[in-house]
């Protein structure tokens, strides 16, 4: 049996900390980059908050790090950026990412992908690039269609839950068939078929 620790407020000041802190670790990683020239998109969690907000807030979900896209030739330039801004990089077990201090946790690290680049060999498409992005107060967000190109090549349990949540708020339909390639077609219809499930 776990032991509790904490309660009452205690308890909601711990949870709070914790939404802030991914809060905070987006906008300092995003005002390093700005400040730097440093071309990035972000995605995962952060950017689908942004997209289902400007909807319906009450959908919106809290995410537990940052994710980011960056073209490959930049790292450099990202790292000397965020290195002034207190990230630490970091490259393992096939991961980059940036922990937040010297104390911090993978989980709650600023992860990157790769621009143009497969995250796993059998995956149906690449990282899409981030040429093209939507500025959202100062923070460069993938636009909508990529986002979601990304959450159906992904497709684990978060990115379902994520995909079903645009569904949700009319940001995705059926309409959207006609954009996609196969593979990503048949599992929009899955979750479009299925959306309770």
């Amino acid at each position: 049996m776990i032991e509790v620790k904490y309660r009452g407020e205690a308890l909601w000041a711990r949870i709070e900390r914790a939404v802030q802190n991914v809060k905070d670790r987006l906008r300092r990683t995003t005002a390093a980059l700005n400040a730097a020239g440093v071309p990035y998109a972000v995605v995962g969690g952060n950017a689908v908050q942004h997209w289902v907000a400007q909807v319906d807030e009450s959908v919106v979900r809290n995410t537990r790090d940052v994710d980011i896209i960056l073209n490959r030739a930049d790292l450099p330039r990202a790292i000397g950026a965020l290195a002034d801004a207190g990230f630490i990089y970091r490259h393992a077990a096939s991961v980059d990412m940036f922990l937040d201090g010297p104390e911090a946790k993978a989980r709650d690290a600023v992860h990157v992908i790769f621009a143009g680049e497969k995250v796993r060999k059998e995956d149906p498409e690449p990282v899409p690039g981030i040429d093209d992005y939507e500025l959202i107060d100062d923070a460069r967000m993938l636009p909508l269609e990529p986002l979601v190109r990304m959450k159906l090549t992904s497709f684990r349990r978060k990115d379902q839950v994520h995909l079903l949540d645009m569904i949700s708020v009319g940001l995705i339909d059926a309409t959207w068939a006609g954009r996609l390639p196969s593979a990503l077609r048949s599992r929009l219809q899955e979750l479009l078929d299925n959306p309770d499930d």
